[in-house]
């Protein structure tokens, strides 16, 4: 059984060891993640070409996505590395401290506006909600504070505003300096931290084509700020992909809040017509342990239920110790939830007029192959929308990527149920022609055998995008006519 969630696993110093990486490939991953808030330029290059170098070797096509680290609003350091908070002391963060001078009553911070967009009342918290601060008032940029929730804080930990509003710009100048390596890499997709709104969205994009890389935009919501419905709806539409990225997101609306959000955010994101991807501590436990927590598992199958197109592993392959296993845990828990009847059914856009003929293609071949007794779908495609609207109906069925343009075939790798296979279409062959070369490629790569059925879409043939306009049925075995 093919597995139709696509798992995107980090790549780092765990992955970089003798075999791990063609280890991951065998376990099944669909996407490498390059976090570009660790590492250098040169071992993301490094990395990039390890896995293009497999993917031709192994013929899968595994798609890269570069991930920006955008604005980190963070403490300063201490001079004894880390501090114990006791809950009702007062303790400050001061932009004019020094940032190395850190002790048990105030530490330096590296975001200048904090003391401007805070007022008396504001809560804090620091290093993912462990330690909570309500603010006193604010004298010459220092935000004086009362611990609520204390414990240990070390250098370097990450400062989140409850409820958002913090003004810190989306893209940084580490983040466009970022933006060139990543072009040089070729990188499919390219995910934007804390995005405030489409503009941060549109400015990536317009950076990235500058550099001659049309990349997919990936918007990581992170802020409050992006979940208030006009503006969720902005930046699902602004982007190809959207991540529920519920480290920070968590933070900022607080844990209780988010099953909710995450369920809305892929429901919406399908509605539009674009990825949702599933992150953030989805097998924390695996970091150190070869086997998932009970509870991890429910969280991985529940995301698959959500629909949604891809999960995410972080430091579970980046830096654990069971980076191969953790990727076959997922892979198990995905094939078993896609099992159930739920996953497979669906009313996407059934009230909905099609406003363009290839959309329509689409879901009618959707709409067949979910009544009839079809084994899968190939779609010839140029830019690989056909796919993707294929893609948001729920069903058990594979869908086959045929296209000659890199671009896509690194798109579509995302896209939950959809499989990329490199296809040349030569300018001299006819439609039924056509249809016995890919045929043909299907069982060289043993997808299809004589007797099954096969829906294929496809064009006039002239290679240009959005020019799909045929649906045909065949059947392997039998006489194949235009």
């Amino acid at each position: 059984m093919l597995r139709r969630t696509k798992i995107l696993a980090t790549l780092g110093p765990a992955t970089d060891k003798p075999g791990v990486l063609e280890g991951l490939f065998k376990a099944g991953i669909d996407v490498v993640r390059m976090n570009f808030s660790h590492g250098s330029a040169q071992d993301h290059i490094d990395r990039a070409n390890a896995v293009r170098a497999l993917s031709k070797k192994t013929g899968r096509r595994v798609g890269i996505l570069a991930d920006l680290q955008g604005p980190k609003i963070r403490i300063a350091r201490f001079k004894d590395t880390k501090v114990f908070l006791n809950e009702g002391q007062d303790f400050a963060l001061d932009i004019n401290l020094d940032p190395k001078a850190g002790d048990n009553t105030q530490v330096g911070i590296t975001y200048e506006p904090l003391a401007m967009e805070v007022k008396p009342g504001s809560r804090l918290l620091l290093d993912d909600g462990r330690i909570v601060l309500d603010v006193v008032n604010v004298e010459n940029m220092r935000v004086n504070c009362t611990v609520i929730v204390g414990g240990d804080l070390s250098n370097n930990k990450g400062i989140n505003l409850l409820g958002g509003g913090l003004s810190a710009a989306a893209l940084t100048e580490k983040d466009k300096e970022d933006i060139k390596t990543i072009a040089v890499m070729k990188c499919d997709y390219v995910a934007v931290s804390f995005p405030r709104c489409a503009e941060d969205l549109n400015e990536a994009r317009r950076l990235l084509v500058a550099e001659g890389c049309h990349a997919g935009i990936v918007s990581k919501v992170e802020r409050a700020e992006a979940i208030v419905p006009d503006v969720m709806d902005e930046i699902i539409l602004a982007s190809d992909a959207v991540m529920v990225a519920r480290g920070d997101l968590g933070v900022e609306i607080g844990d209780a809040n988010l099953p909710a959000v995450q369920k809305t955010l892929i429901k919406r994101t399908r509605e539009l017509n674009r990825v949702a991807i599933t992150a953030t501590q989805m097998m924390e436990s695996m970091i150190d342990n070869p086997i998932p927590t009970r509870a991890e598992v429910f969280d991985v199958a529940n995301a698959v239920y959500d629909g949604t197109d891809a999960i995410m592993l972080s430091a579970e392959t980046a830096s654990g110790k069971h980076p191969v296993k953790a990727v076959e845990a997922m892979h198990r828990i995905c094939i078993e939830a896609e099992k159930q009847r739920s996953v497979r059914e669906s009313d996407h856009r059934i009230n909905i007029q099609f406003e363009r003929d290839d959309e329509a293609i689409a879901m009618s071949a959707m709409y067949m192959a979910n009544h009839t007794k079809i084994k899968g779908i190939v779609a010839l495609t140029e830019s690989g929308s056909t796919p993707l609207w294929m893609s948001r109906i729920s069903s058990g069925i594979p869908i086959f990527a045929f296209s000659s343009q890199e671009k896509t075939l690194g798109k579509v790798t995302l896209f939950r149920g959809v499989f990329p296979m490199y296809f040349k279409i030569e300018d001299t062959l006819d439609h039924a022609e056509v249809n016995r070369s890919i045929v043909k490629e299907l069982r060289k790569w043993n997808k299809a055998k004589d007797g099954e059925k096969f829906i294929i879409t496809k064009g006039d043939l002239t290679g240009i995008e959005g020019g799909t306009n045929a649906l045909k049925v065949i059947v392997l075995g039998q006489g194949l006519t235009p």
